[in-house]
């Protein structure tokens, strides 16, 4: 892992250093905001960077958002500020790490922002024939096309097969291709120097230069326009690079990794994909089943998210009750591995000492089929559950039931808006905005307008 610290942090940056080294990261140290910043231009990338909460927290994180280096931020300060730290933690910082630095509190901090996610947990043999495959094809350099489903790991199989490669000891660098507008990807990947266009205010590395010697992840790649696709066909072929607004190609050393929730065939048979792009990328497939394909992987995953939310959130470890575990095997988890965590994330947050099916499901159990539960319990009442289920959204808009589920969320974790962004999947400044936007609408209106009238008034300040 690599970690940016900036700041002098009152001398206590060097120790804190020292701690993270001897957790097996590698740490670059810098004194001010510009110099970090400039160092993310540069390509030395960071997993996770340290910020003293004295440097204006919230302009580097806007800064970085600007320019869409994304990485997690952690404030840290020497003696407790409640003002800047809750200031850092409103502005995206993930938290704020007191000083002078408690060695297993700074490990739980790398662990829990900034964990490589690059080992598997699985008991299924479908898996275990998969990971046999991937730890063959692992030390070569061939190219590998990972395709499954949204939400079944295959990042997390990607970041695998990078740990266990000859380039292990150098960057693995993500881009979602999905996720950056398309006029936009192509700086991304290929970086670009200052002037190029509007708003290159500065020379800035692409993701080939800073996997240079790693291992590149091109992440949904099939969401890429078929313009770029010509070009990146070449940077693959040849491992060279043009900057946007360079004068001088740049020669990369990488091994390329990519992704897709798509039928590659049906793509390239709609023009959609390049054909000769798609056998440059597939020398290698990996496809990942659905979680529904592995029922021997359900119970251990879930388990090892307990395990590993209930320590995030300093609580004594959960079981889960033999009621919860059938109910678990039987649900259809549409959103696969990624669903299955989010939802013992919030198991962990409600639940007493054992989790039950309330915890894990919802409160109405009756309505598990009408919620998009595959046939959990209650099979026998599924036509009369469908139709109870419909009632409840009849009527009402979505506004008004994206709103109900974000209070409910809130009011679960007892106002704290990190638990509850988490749980949602949406960052803590969209929900930030959208109990700004909640608490006008209420001082404008006297009340929400909806069939469900909320029983107090969205907090300004809740805990975080």
């Amino acid at each position: 892992m690599r970690v940016l610290i900036i700041g002098s942090l009152q001398g206590h940056a060097t120790i804190a250093a020292h701690i993270a080294i001897k957790k097996g990261a590698k740490v670059t140290q810098v004194l001010t905001l510009d110099e970090g910043l400039n160092a993310l231009r540069a390509g030395k990338g960071a997993d996770l960077v340290l910020v003293d909460v004295l440097l204006n927290v919230p302009h580097f994180i806007r800064a970085i958002e600007s320019e869409r280096i994304c990485t997690p931020v952690v404030a840290c300060g020497v003696n407790a500020n409640p003002k800047l730290a809750g200031e850092a933690i409103e502005a995206g910082a993930k938290e704020y790490l007191p000083l002078p630095p408690d060695p297993e509190l700074i490990a739980a901090v790398i662990s829990a922002v900034a964990e490589v996610k690059s080992a598997f947990i699985f008991n299924d043999p479908s898996m275990k024939a998969l990971l046999t495959l991937a730890d063959k094809i692992a030390p070569s350099e061939a190219s590998v096309f990972l395709t499954g489903e949204s939400g079944t790991g295959k990042e997390v199989m990607a970041r695998y097969i990078h740990m266990h490669s000859k380039r292990a000891e150098k960057a693995f660098v993500t881009i979602n291709c999905a996720a950056i507008p398309e006029n936009l990807l192509e700086s991304e990947l290929f970086g670009h120097e200052k002037g190029a266009f509007t708003g290159a205010i500065a020379r800035r590395i692409g993701k080939f230069e800073e996997a240079s010697g790693g291992t590149l992840l091109l992440d949904e790649i099939s969401e890429m326009h078929p313009r770029l696709q010509a070009k990146l066909l070449r940077a693959i072929q040849e491992r060279v690079i043009d900057r946007v607004g360079g004068l001088q190609p740049v020669s990369v050393d990488i091994r390329i990794l990519a992704t897709s929730n798509r039928d590659m065939l049906d793509s390239i048979n709609k023009g959609e994909f390049r054909e000769d792009l798609y056998f440059r990328l597939n020398v290698v497939n990996l496809h990942i089943p659905q979680l529904k394909d592995r029922p021997l992987d359900i119970i251990p995953l879930a388990e090892h998210f307990i395990s590993k939310y209930c320590a995030q959130n300093h609580l004594s470890l959960k079981k889960m009750s033999e009621r919860s575990h059938e109910l678990m095997k039987k649900h259809g988890w549409r959103g696969n591995v990624r669903e299955l965590e989010n939802v013992m994330h919030r198991a962990v947050l409600l639940s007493q000492d054992i989790i039950e099916p309330e915890d894990i499901f919802g409160l109405n159990l009756a309505n598990l089929d009408a919620t998009g539960f595959s046939d959990a319990v209650n099979g026998e009442n599924k036509n009369t559950n469908d139709e109870a289920g419909s009632q409840i959204y009849i009527g009402r808009t979505v506004a008004d039931m994206e709103r109900d589920l974000i209070m409910g969320t809130l009011d679960h974790c007892l106002g704290n808006r990190t638990h509850a962004a988490t749980i949602l999947g949406i960052s803590i400044r969209t929900l930030r905005n959208k109990l700004k936007e909640y608490n006008e609408s209420l001082n404008s209106s006297g009340g929400f307008a909806s069939n469900q009238q909320m029983h107090h008034k969205m907090p300004e300040q809740q805990a975080v």
